[in-house]
């Protein structure tokens, strides 16, 4: 069990990070936002705009469950986490790590979050999408990484540390 999956808010870093991730680990890079743009063939804000948050989390678990995830970094979209199936799917053959940022800061990074494509309900507030997320980010992750106050390569070398003190990363 070689792979990583990077779970957490949108601005937590995960496409960054999963990406510096891969190319030290020679572990191929997957971003499942890349995935379904390319499945849906536009933003996926602009799918959001015409179709809605659920008809995109479907499409995001389908994606998600068609691929093959050995030997890779994933770095999900921020609502991975509502997709349980998705979730055991990417359980079975990888480590996956919570990329935790306070509310706070996360603020901060996301400047844009009306036209981000962040899947939410109508008129649901940032604050309250944080909340939720939470819980179900601690619901699913082996390991989590607070990298409120952590430079990006700190980031990536407390997680290679942490696949590293793993006996066979299982």
């Amino acid at each position: 069990m070689k792979s990583i999956v990077l779970i957490g808010m949108p601005g937590a870093g995960k496409s960054t990070i999963g990406k510096l991730l891969s190319d030290k680990l020679n572990l191929e890079f997957v971003d499942t936002d890349r995935l379904i743009e390319h499945e849906i063939k536009e933003s996926i804000q602009n799918y959001l705009d015409v179709n809605g948050y659920l008809k995109l989390r479907s499409i995001e678990e389908k994606v998600i469950l068609r691929e093959d995830i050995e030997n890779k970094v994933i770095a999900t979209g921020g609502s991975a986490v509502y997709s349980e199936k998705s979730m055991n799917h990417l359980r079975k053959k990888a480590k996956i790590i919570f990329l935790n940022v306070d509310q706070n800061e996360i603020e901060k990074r996301i400047t844009n979050f009306a036209t981000r494509g962040i899947t939410k309900r109508p008129g649901q507030s940032f604050s309250s999408l944080f909340v939720e997320r939470q819980e179900l980010y601690m619901k699913y992750f082996d390991y989590k990484v607070d990298s409120t106050h952590l430079s990006i390569d700190a980031t990536v070398q407390l997680v290679e540390k942490i696949r590293g003190k793993l006996d066979n990363f299982q």
